[in-house]
Parts: C-alpha cells; structure tokens; sequence
C-alpha cells in the first residue's frame, strides 16, 4: 500500500518548471555567473550526496561510473561529479529534464565549463511519458534531488486513474543496472515512505533494496525526532 498521496501543487506543473528555467536562461544570457536555482542549497544536499557515494560505495570507479540524473535543472550535481575538487569522476553523465529551458540551460553551463557533450551530455525527456521507449540504457548510478517531490505534487493520472507518481518507480528502475544504485533526496516523503515506494516495502515485487541513508540535520519538537530532508539510496537487484 503505498503512502497518502500528497495534494497537488503548482510545483507538479511542467509550466511551473518551463517559466522557472526560461526565467533562469534569460537571467544566465544577461549575466553568466547566474546559473540559476541549486536545489537544496541550504541543506548541502549535493556534497552529502557525493560524500555518501565516497564513504558507501569507495569501490566506484572514477573512470567508468555512469550517472544519470533525473530532472537535472542546471547540471549542477554532475559538474560537481564531474570537478576534480568534487567527485573526480569521467565516466559517461547524462543529465534529463521535461524543461527544455533546463535542458539549455544546463548546456550552455557546461559548455562554458568546457565539457564535451560525450562527457556531460543533457537530453529533453518526460521520464513519465510511458509513450516513448527509454534508449539511453543503465546507469551505475542514477540520481534524484527533488524529482520524484514535483512528480508527487503532479495531479495528472494514468490510464487506469491512478496518480502518475505511482508509475515512477518502474520508470526509474529500468534505467539502474542491476548493482547500481538509486539515490533519491527529498523534502516531501520521510525515509520511512519513500522506502515503502521505492523498495517492495509496500509489497511491491523485488528491484530496489534500501542500502542506506544520507545523514542531514535532525531537530525535535513534540517529544519527537526527524529532520526536514531525508536522503536515501536503494540497489538494484
């Protein structure tokens, strides 16, 4: 059974994310040190993440890896993969974003940075769009900050009448390798939900089994303990 829907918002809106991005490309034309919005800034979800891949998973290797990332925004999170100071890693990365605004957005960043497009590559794809094939194949490692959030704020349904959120799980385990890794970030769902979304918790069949957790601040209030962001990875099995 899966968790209590959440109730939709403007921020599950393609148009919400198209006038974001167009807004971030105009301000990036006019100045280019503005590269737009980093996504959980505030709560360094980007570093915690790649210190979890670091600490969690030392046996990656930095020439090899792939990344996919889902609704990429600017690219950031993979120039910091990318950065030597970062991640350090040249393996093949794939940004992909519903936005066209985003996706040149993130280009024309990463132009500026001096990749190749074979070495930080960014694509116009709907993950939810069941009506084309994915033929990108499998990752090692796909990321997640804030994408599965704006999907759950979506109130588009699917053919059968159920929220397009419920269908993301099987569009993003298709694009893991088997022994790759899922880490999702978010601001919605404590770790506990999104265990029973992601990983059969919720008597769903086998693919993603929680690994562990990306540690943020904790706070308590009420007598109770939890924290504002919950970070967790899954494997694919």
């Amino acid at each position: 059974m899966t968790p209590t829907h959440l109730s939709p918002s403007e921020l599950g809106t393609k148009d919400y994310w198209d006038s974001t991005y167009t807004h971030d490309l105009r301000t990036n034309s006019e100045t280019p040190a503005h590269t737009g919005t980093t996504w959980f800034a505030d709560s360094c979800a980007s570093a915690k993440t790649l210190s979890y891949l670091h600490t969690r998973s030392p046996s990656l290797s930095r020439t090899s890896t792939t990344f996919l990332d889902l609704g990429t925004g600017n690219g950031e999170m993979l120039f910091l993969l990318r950065s030597p100071e970062g991640g350090g890693f040249t393996g093949r990365m794939l940004g992909i974003d519903y936005s066209a605004a985003s996706v040149e957005l993130a280009s024309r960043i990463s132009a500026g940075k001096g990749y190749k497009e074979t070495e930080v590559g960014f694509k116009e794809w709907d993950i939810l769009d069941t009506g084309k094939e994915w033929g990108e194949g499998a990752f090692d490692v796909v990321l997640d900050k804030g994408t599965f959030d704006a999907v759950s704020l979506n109130a588009e349904t699917d053919a059968e009448g159920k929220r397009v959120c419920e269908g993301y799980r099987g569009r993003v385990l298709e694009m893991v390798k088997k022994g790759g890794r899922f880490l999702v970030t978010s601001c919605n769902w404590t770790e506990e939900e999104l265990r029973v979304w992601f990983d059969g918790a919720g008597g769903q069949e086998v693919g993603f089994e929680w690994e562990g957790r990306v540690e943020y601040p904790k706070f308590r209030f009420g007598g109770k303990s939890g924290q504002s962001v919950s970070g967790v990875c899954f494997m694919r099995v």
